[in-house]
């Protein structure tokens, strides 16, 4: 018998077109509706069809929410799989399937245990079934409660008509029992706990925190050109605009996706546009309008790996200097990079009011990892939201460009209040009209690029300390890369080592640099040329020490991040 406890990690290969997404859809909401812990995540390649795609599934006792490399069950639905995934093949890695779609040489290295899917699912009436069949094993294995995956199968595939919906039940019925077999046989043994809060959870992905965030946040209008993989947000936001009372536009290009965010700005609304790398490139000019007509505005950016069309649907963090020093001339922005779900919802929210009250552009990097992950959560609190608006009401001798010793303005609308409202590219005197003024283009300059970005830098949140303060070594680390480090140093369980994780990139506070003096500093990045490093060196003059980077469009697993800090540590 090869036995899991407390965590088993499920991966699901087969071709672009075969169902592994149906198969992950179910086993992940089947699962935790019977009360276990789920974490997901997908690797599939650009094509429609053909191919070799993975799903991992974690089933766990605790709340587990990274990528580990081992694969503890193998369902293969194609030849070519277990190639693909040799590398994260053990010794006790079980695969179920049919023999046909196990190269020969794997035979003797894997613990396999034939199921007839193609059979089976012949034996209910259609092929199509092997998919509800090979959920129904898993669900099986681990004695899902069957009434929740009828009642979920019953709503999956109501719209097709009660005989396909029956047909998908006796589909499961006969998975689902030869799951519970291997466990009575002696064949698989799993001893996973189920915990009956789980039941009641949220199971968001990292692309729906986003979208919804930015509905908490008062966003009201989304424009957007398709890009994987930030498309995600703006699909969810249609297919739900009208519950949330909000327009998303889908538009010719990028340029027009920005400027019409940033014309709803100017008219009072809250706006955001997603894209990735390649799209944000050509965004940049209207950027620098942003900076320096002082106008708001929202981005969100999930990267992937370029330059140019790169690996469109993998995962990287190169996008980092792109935003930081796009758009020509020189203005001030804030970026963020949530490393949770949870915190991509309040985060994205929370961007909205940095965008009203420093009018500047907020741009929210996540990346293709990050979007396509998903876990249980608890009900998420909304009462830490909160919608703050900046508009005043204009007088007669209203100046949408005061000089303050803040750096900000007074921002003001069309049609409230009794003044002119004027947003302008050009360089402008104080109450916008176009000025070339030797003193007055000074003042303007200092304005924007460094009192309020001295001010936006005072009010920064700082990042979040796990461990201890005193720590030797210190890991320093942004965005999705969160939750697989914090695994490791779970694993690691060394009290002199500390993890800082930041959500918010740039501008840093002055008092990070407190936090990393005398320390032995170790940089996790997703990237080639560590630019996260860069920024600490440039804002701080501070010194990484180690740098554990990835950049092959794959996530950081726990196991790799624990081994390359043992390498640093001994």
């Amino acid at each position: 018998m090869v036995e899991f406890k407390e965590d088993v990690s499920i991966v699901l290969g087969g071709a672009a077109g075969q169902g592994i997404q149906t198969v992950e859809e179910i086993l992940t909401r089947v699962l935790k509706l019977s009360g276990y812990n789920v974490y997901a995540n997908k690797e599939y390649m650009s094509r429609v069809r053909g191919g070799i795609n993975t799903t991992e599934i974690r089933v766990s006792s605790k709340k587990v929410r990274a990528f580990v490399r081992r694969i503890d069950i193998l369902i293969p639905f194609k030849r070519g799989v277990l190639p693909w995934v040799e590398k994260r093949l053990t010794e006790n890695t079980v695969v179920l399937g049919e023999k046909e779609n196990v190269e020969e040489e794997y035979l003797s290295r894997v613990n396999f245990v034939e199921v007839p899917l193609n059979e089976m699912a012949k034996g209910v009436g259609s092929p199509l079934y092997l998919n509800t069949i090979a959920a129904g094993v898993v669900i099986g294995l681990f004695h899902g409660d069957f009434e929740v995956f009828e009642e979920y199968l019953r709503k999956r595939f109501g719209s097709k008509g009660e005989g396909v919906v029956l047909k998908n039940i006796e589909a499961a019925k006969r998975g689902y029992e030869l799951g519970v077999k291997l466990c009575e046989e002696g064949t698989i043994g799993i001893e996973v706990k189920r915990d009956e809060n789980v039941k009641n959870e949220l199971l968001l992905s990292g692309t729906e925190a986003v979208a919804l965030g930015a509905v908490a946040g008062g966003m009201n209008f989304l424009s957007f050109y398709p890009m994987s993989p930030s498309t995600g947000v703006a699909v969810f936001s249609a297919q739900h605009a009208e519950d949330f009372e909000i327009i998303v536009e889908q538009v010719e290009d990028e340029i027009a996706a920005i400027n019409m965010a940033l014309g709803a700005w100017f008219a009072g609304a809250r706006g955001m546009v997603t894209t990735s790398g390649g799209g944000f490139a050509l965004m940049s000019e209207a950027l620098s309008l942003a900076g320096m007509a002082e106008n708001p505005v929202v981005i969100h950016l999930a990267q992937r790996p370029g330059p140019a069309t790169g690996l469109p649907t993998r995962t990287m963090q190169g996008d980092l200097n792109l935003v930081l020093y796009s758009g020509h001339g020189e203005f001030p922005r804030i970026v963020l990079a949530p490393g949770s779900i949870e915190e991509a919802f309040y985060l994205t929210a929370e961007a909205f009011n940095l965008a009203d009250k420093y009018q500047v552009p907020v741009i929210i990097l996540t990346d293709q990892y990050f979007v396509d992950t998903y876990y249980n959560l608890p009900e998420l609190d909304l009462s830490k939201i909160k919608v703050e608006k900046y508009i005043v009401e204009s007088d007669e001798d209203y100046k949408r460009y005061k000089l303050t010793e803040d750096g900000i303005s007074p921002r003001s609308i069309p049609g409230y209040g009794k003044g002119v409202v004027v947003a302008n590219g050009n360089e402008h005197d104080e109450w916008g009209d176009i000025t070339e003024d030797e003193e007055l283009s000074r003042l303007m300059q200092e304005k924007r690029a460094i009192k309020k970005l001295e001010t936006i830098r005072k009010n920064a949140m700082m990042p979040e300390l796990v461990g201890r303060e005193d720590a030797k070594y210190v890991i320093v680390a942004w965005g999705s890369t969160y939750h697989v480090i914090r695994e490791a140093l779970e694993v690691l369980n060394r009290e002199d080592v500390a993890f800082l994780h930041f959500k918010w990139v740039y501008p840093l506070p002055e008092r990070v640099k407190g936090l990393l003096e005398g320390k032995v500093i170790v940089d996790i990045e997703q990237n080639v040329t560590a630019q996260f490093a860069d920024l600490l060196k440039k804002e701080f003059g501070v010194e990484v020490h180690h740098k554990i980077l990835k950049y092959d469009g794959r996530p950081f697993s726990v196991e790799e991040i624990l081994d390359a800090l043992k390498g640093v540590l001994e």
